[in-house]
């Protein structure tokens, strides 16, 4: 998976870290607080949008009173304290960062989260350490699966697309992926669970746990299809590199 790779970049929420679980229940408050139950739908309705395009969401959507700059600040102000001490690198995430690091693969961050919540679980994991630029897309100026974030982020890095590699946990996030012209990995979360169908469809491999990168167990997807399409059982494993 890493050969001739030059730079990984990662999506933050549900990929880098565990913080998905956080979401819903500031929803429900949220909307609560207007007189509305949480839709089903919701999170999957606003995947990929960026931090301001998802305030303007739930403004027209449930006629809010507050003005977008007012909804954002509510939002930061409900999570901050969750993301400065109890956000937590996702299984094997440190250990792949370092590695990274060790051999000279320079990374990158390009999330939809704002950047307040990005500079606070980046000095909580001390994540300056190891990622070398952090992009929000209302920096980049659109959010997933418009490629802009990956590109910006890769021109940053002084790469080409093609000798990048992201990892992401959303179709919209491995669409933006693929939009840009790179490789996509594809991180298990549960909270798209009901999505991984999709998932796999559009990702080039697939993991639950960073290790897997590095000692060869994981899901080479386009593989899988090539032998389903030849009629074998797909494996689902690779070697380190290939």
């Amino acid at each position: 998976m890493l050969e001739h790779v030059k730079a990984v970049l990662f999506d933050l929420d549900g990929t880098l870290v565990d913080s998905m679980w956080m979401w819903k229940d500031i929803d429900i408050e949220y909307l609560g607080q207007y007189g509305y139950e949480l839709p089903r739908e919701l999170q999957k309705d606003i995947e990929g949008m960026s931090f301001s395009e998802t305030a303007v969401y739930f403004k027209e959507r449930f006629h809010l009173p507050k003005n977008l700059e007012e909804i954002k600040a509510d939002w930061i102000r409900m999570a901050k304290e969750k993301y400065a001490h109890q956000v937590p690198m996702k299984p094997g995430a440190l250990s792949f960062l370092k590695y990274l690091k060790h051999h000279g693969i320079r990374s990158g961050i390009a999330t939809s989260n704002s950047r307040e919540l990005l500079n606070a679980v980046t000095v909580s994991l001390k994540l300056d350490r190891y990622i070398d630029c952090f992009m929000t897309s209302c920096e980049a100026g659109a959010g997933k699966p418009a490629p802009d974030i990956y590109l910006k982020v890769a021109a940053r890095l002084g790469v080409s697309p093609e000798e990048c590699l992201v990892f992401e946990d959303t179709p919209a996030g491995i669409q933006a992926g693929i939009n840009a012209g790179i490789r996509v990995c594809a991180v298990e979360d549960q909270y798209v669970g009901e999505q991984k169908g999709t998932i796999c469809r559009l990702a080039d491999y697939y993991i639950h746990d960073f290790g897997q990168v590095l000692d060869g167990t994981y899901r080479d997807l386009k593989a899988d299809s090539r032998q389903l399409a030849a009629g074998h059982q797909p494996c689902g494993r690779a070697a380190l590199g290939s």
